[in-house]
């Protein structure tokens, strides 16, 4: 089994260049190596200065000539594509839905499945490209029959395979993601394109949703789904407080419940359900949050889809560590259990199953069991 930054030999790639420091780099990286270049910016709003403004690397003008300036720096044409319609109806239109519909979605996940690596990559392999190259730390191994693995790249404190455990087999066949295959540090990124002449070496990283301006989700929401006030009750039924709006919770949240009866131990009190029927959303314990099994759907593998019951690594969130579970397909749904309870796990989330490094897929949560009560959510 072997790394392989490139292919043995030169490539049309299309490298996306979101006007940040990573993006740069590996288009940089990748010209470097031989490929023939070409950088694109991806235009995501109909009026780029309502996604965020400032140095934040993701859906400004000043984003678009940032990247701009670096294609120039490298030396390779430049394009801007606009795909603001489908941004608009697979990643915003998704994210509002989801919450409407009391679920956690993860829109940078959403984004690099139907954008990054379905629009855009459809559209490069319509132009004769061989592959799309982003800035994303992860690694791409390729083994003795030619096949591709997804793996965690080698610096894990940067490791984004989490958001790319959507890309299927073929997806990764046209890959690229020159930032993952060398143990490299952010710092050495900057410094790199310090010395390679790009001026975003130090424009801050994008956080957050690019998306929503100032970076205020619950007024976000509000303006799309309008204010409806609602019960908060504790896990008897009894209520405890109102709300604004379900949507702007999430399971295992703390903060921000505005609760006037305390709980009657004294103990803080988290976001155990949100049921937008009824528009209700139920409190209780820490401990209440225990989860020991999960039903996810729409499993999407980096590879063949394994058979019969296995024992792996799980990951739930983007910035989350790893838990160990038995998961198994079972017509059509991936069930999990976990060998240790875990918390924080809430439907609408990605599960992302790994074999040590190797990225196995991921699935989106549907329901949850819980340890307290062993009922699902």
């Amino acid at each position: 089994m072997t790394d392989t930054p490139q292919r043995s030999r030169p490539l049309r790639v299309l490298a996306a260049m979101s006007g940040g420091v990573d993006s740069a780099v590996a288009a940089a990286r990748a010209a470097e190596a031989g490929h023939d270049v070409t950088g694109v910016h991806l235009a995501l709003s109909a009026n780029p200065q309502s996604f965020r403004t400032g140095a934040r690397g993701c859906c400004t003008i000043e984003d678009s000539r940032d990247a701009r300036r670096a294609a120039d720096v490298i030396g390779i044409p430049f394009y801007v594509w606009d795909l603001a319609d489908r941004f608009r109806e697979d990643v915003v239109e998704d994210f509002v839905a989801e919450y409407e519909a009391g679920r956690t979605p993860n829109p940078c996940l959403r984004c690099n499945e139907k954008i990054k690596f379905a629009a855009l990559l459809d559209k490069a392999l319509a132009l004769g490209f061989d592959a799309v190259c982003t800035g994303h730390y992860a690694k791409i191994v390729t083994l003795p029959d030619g096949s591709r693995e997804l793996h965690r790249a080698s610096d894990l404190a940067k490791d984004q395979s989490y958001v790319l455990g959507v890309l299927d087999e073929q997806q990764l066949a046209h890959a690229l993601f020159p930032l993952g295959d060398t143990v490299t540090t952010k710092e050495e990124i900057r410094a790199e394109a310090e010395r390679r002449g790009l001026a975003v070496a130090k424009k801050p990283d994008s956080h957050d949703i690019c998306f929503i301006a100032d970076g205020d989700t619950q007024g976000f929401l509000a303006r799309r789904l309008g204010k409806a006030e609602g019960d908060i009750v504790d896990e008897a039924g009894t209520k405890v407080g109102t709300h604004e709006g379900a949507y702007g919770f999430t399971i295992g949240q703390r903060k921000g419940l505005r609760i006037g009866t305390p709980a009657a131990d004294g103990k803080p009190r988290y976001v155990l359900d949100i049921s937008p029927v009824n528009n209700t959303v139920t409190v209780g314990p820490a401990e209440a949050l225990d989860v020991t099994a999960l039903t996810a759907i729409r499993p999407r593998w980096c590879g063949a889809a394994p058979t019969g019951p296995g024992t792996y690594t799980a990951q739930l969130r983007a910035h989350g560590g790893e838990t160990e579970v038995s998961a198994e397909l079972v017509d059509g749904e991936l069930r999990v259990t976990f060998t240790e309870p875990v918390r924080g796990v809430a439907p609408g989330q990605a599960i992302v199953l790994y074999d040590g490094t190797r990225v196995v897929g991921s699935a989106t949560i549907a329901s949850t069991t819980r340890a307290k009560t062993a009922a699902t959510v």
